[in-house]
């Protein structure tokens, strides 16, 4: 089972223009609620029998709060714990990562511009290669971030991908797609939304959505509950179904849709968002 997780955090120590959550800051009474779930959380998934990988997805930034650490430590250690992963933008310090099994965490992270300098930005991510984290990088398809993706493309490790993610509600012409392709070979699939009406989907067999207080749901963008993880009520609902949604347009959304293959293209890296056998392609 995979399990997306996301808890009350809200807030952020960037101010990207096209985030909601930019420079929020939480009250402590969040903050402590939040650490409250993520450590119910993480000793659910210590008492299981069975598989389990987990990839956070914070509204905020996770890692510069030291619960997100501890637990992403906790969890790799873990024998039942076949992945664990974080959406980042590495804003943090690595040397916490010493004390992870590094066989089983990995980061996804995000790249912005206007946040941070080219220059400390490619020495965290030569830092992690350096250590062996698991992981890959990516960037906002916005067009005033092209030259510092290109930037980025060229002096990243040749073995780390660089996603692009296309923007909220912009429209790519065959052009312009074709500038973030030579980038990311894979921005075809970022590039509009996937028409998802109907499809065979994992979400809600073997993936689903975790809330901090439990409430279960078969992905981030299905309203629907399934049921709670503690109760135990979730997994009589777990089953084949196809998706109710007329598109889908994130990938942590559409990469669980069958029909699309993107099991195959990231056999081994779903969660952190790392293509088998990166630089070559199937």
């Amino acid at each position: 089972m995979s399990i997306l997780y996301r808890g009350p955090l809200a807030s952020c120590d960037y101010d990207c223009a096209y985030c909601p959550f930019a420079k929020r800051r939480d009250d402590p009474e969040r903050l402590r609620a939040d650490r409250a779930a993520l450590e119910r959380f993480t000793a659910w998934v210590a008492g299981r029998d069975h598989p389990v990988s987990v990839l956070f997805t914070p509204w905020g930034e996770a890692l510069v709060r030291s619960w997100y650490r501890a637990a992403m430590v906790e969890l790799s250690r873990l024998p039942h714990v076949r992945r664990v992963a974080v959406q980042t933008n590495l804003s943090c310090r690595t040397g916490w990562l010493a004390d992870a099994d590094l066989t089983r965490l990995a980061l996804w992270v995000t790249y912005h511009p206007s946040q941070v300098a080219h220059d400390r930005f490619l020495a965290k991510c030569r830092e992690l290669s350096r250590l062996g984290v698991r992981h890959s990088v990516g960037i906002v398809g916005h067009p005033d971030h092209l030259d510092a993706a290109r930037r980025l493309r060229a002096d990243l490790p040749a073995g780390t991908y660089l996603w692009v993610n296309a923007e909220e509600g912009r429209h790519y012409t065959d052009d312009g797609a074709a500038e973030w392709a030579a980038i990311d070979p894979l921005f075809g699939y970022s590039r509009s939304a996937h028409a998802s009406a109907g499809l065979a989907c994992r979400t809600g067999e073997s993936v689903v959505s975790v809330s901090g207080d439990g409430t279960v749901r078969r992905c981030h963008f299905i309203p629907e509950v399934i049921g709670n993880l503690y109760d135990g009520s979730f997994e009589r609902a777990l089953r084949p179904r196809p998706c109710p949604a007329a598109t889908c347009d994130c990938h942590i959304g559409y990469v669980h849709l069958e029909p699309l293959g993107l099991y195959d293209v990231f056999a081994g890296g779903i969660l952190e968002r790392i293509p088998t056998g990166w630089p070559a392609l199937p």
